[in-house]
């Protein structure tokens, strides 16, 4: 069993230099909401291939795997302390009462119905359309959009939380500032974000041209904790607490949670 590290910090801003999946907007939803929660208006961004090219690749990528995908992950393939960590954020939420949760990267909803489970108001945000199909099949109670965590259709100071679960892995660095900064922007005052993404000792890319058995074109980027809280911070975010897990079972790179707050 793999060993797991512990570290916590209140209001710290770190030293140092400076992803499921990342999302494009479909044609402007009349809102955003969870099962438990009221209304979100959504503004008019947009983004296009054009503007931020590494978008078509990633959607058109997930969208050839995501039948595959959902059924390799019947359950969001989450590890005991990921689940811990997501009912921890969803506590941190509700003290928000009805405002909503954006789960980015949401892929086949799983994680979305879990906090919606954990009576958390929540919506789901993926790039890929295929996904999203699947995940407003398997859970047509819930909310679920294409869209971009670099550019969120939604007004300032909205969200309780955001969720960002193995899904910034997929935006390249010179984007990553732009995702955070729409966090930061979208939160509401004390609002949290949690994060989690795969990680190691040095930064890293991979790029996948096959993935069970389609051919795909998707990268992904590994970073250290200590670059992923700097950007946080510099977006005016937060540390509260971070979390490295050890790599289990078929797992070949550690997991870390990175949880944030907006002042």
């Amino acid at each position: 069993m793999g060993k797991t590290t512990v570290s916590l910090s209140t209001h710290t801003t770190p030293t140092g230099s400076h992803a499921r999946h990342v999302h494009e907007p479909d044609p402007a939803p009349a809102s955003w909401t969870g099962s438990a929660g009221g209304p979100v208006p959504v503004g008019s961004a947009a983004v296009t291939d054009a503007t931020e090219p590494f978008l078509r690749p990633t959607r058109t990528s997930y969208d050839a795997i995501a039948k595959d995908y959902a059924a390799q992950f019947p359950a969001g393939g989450l590890h005991p302390l990921d689940t811990a960590l997501i009912s921890a954020f969803a506590e941190l939420a509700t003290a928000h009462g009805t405002a909503p949760v954006a789960d980015l990267g949401s892929g086949p909803g799983h994680v979305t119905a879990l906090l919606d489970g954990l009576g958390v108001p929540s919506f789901g945000v993926d790039l890929s359309p295929a996904m999203v199909a699947l995940a407003r099949d398997t859970y047509p109670q819930l909310r679920f959009h294409v869209g971009s965590m670099t550019s969120l259709d939604l007004p300032d100071a909205t969200l309780s939380g955001i969720l960002a679960l193995y899904s910034t892995i997929h935006v390249p660095d010179a984007h990553l500032p732009t995702a955070f900064a729409e966090f930061q922007r979208t939160l509401l005052p004390g609002g949290h974000a949690l994060l989690a993404f795969q990680t190691g000792e040095e930064p890293g890319r991979l790029h996948l041209p096959e993935r069970f058995g389609h051919e795909i074109d998707l990268d992904y980027y590994w970073r250290t904790p200590e670059q992923v809280i700097e950007g946080l911070a510099e977006a005016g975010l937060e540390l509260v607490a971070g979390v490295r897990r050890e790599p289990t079972g078929e797992e070949s790179r550690a997991r870390a949670f990175v949880l944030v707050r907006k002042a």
